[in-house]
C-alpha cells in the first residue's frame, strides 16, 4: 500500500459520519430493520437506507459514500437501479496492519 493510499484512506477516516457508516456496514444485522437486510443479501446496504438512517442529504451521503469507496474502504455493486454498498474488510485489515507496522 503506498503511502498515498494510505492518505487517501486516513483522509476518508477523517470524518465522524464516515466512520460510522463503516461502523454500519460492519455489522448490519444489529444498524438495519430486517427487511432491509433481507433485500441486501451479500450485496451490502442500499445506499438509500444508508441516506435514511444516517438523517444526512442524499448528496451527502453520496459523497460520503463515494470517498470512502475512492479510498477502498466499501464496495459498490450496481443491480439496476440501485447501488449497495458492503465493507471491504480484507483492505482493511491489512491498513490496519500496515499503519500498526508503520508508525
Amino acid at each position: 500500500m503506498t503511502l498515498m493510499n494510505k492518505l487517501i484512506i486516513l483522509k476518508a477516516l477523517s470524518n465522524d459520519k464516515r466512520l460510522q457508516i463503516l461502523e454500519w456496514l460492519k455489522d448490519p444485522q444489529t444498524h438495519f430493520p430486517k427487511e432491509v437486510r433481507q433485500a441486501a443479501c451479500d450485496r451490502g446496504i442500499c445506499c438509500s437506507s444508508i441516506c435514511s438512517k444516517s438523517d444526512l442529504s442524499q448528496s451527502t451521503i453520496s459523497s460520503y459514500l463515494s470517498l470512502l469507496e475512492k479510498a477502498g474502504l466499501i464496495v459498490a455493486t450496481r443491480q439496476g437501479q440501485w447501488t449497495y454498498f458492503r465493507r471491504n474488510n480484507e483492505l482493511i485489515q491489512n491498513f490496519i496492519y500496515e499503519l500498526s507496522t508503520d508508525i
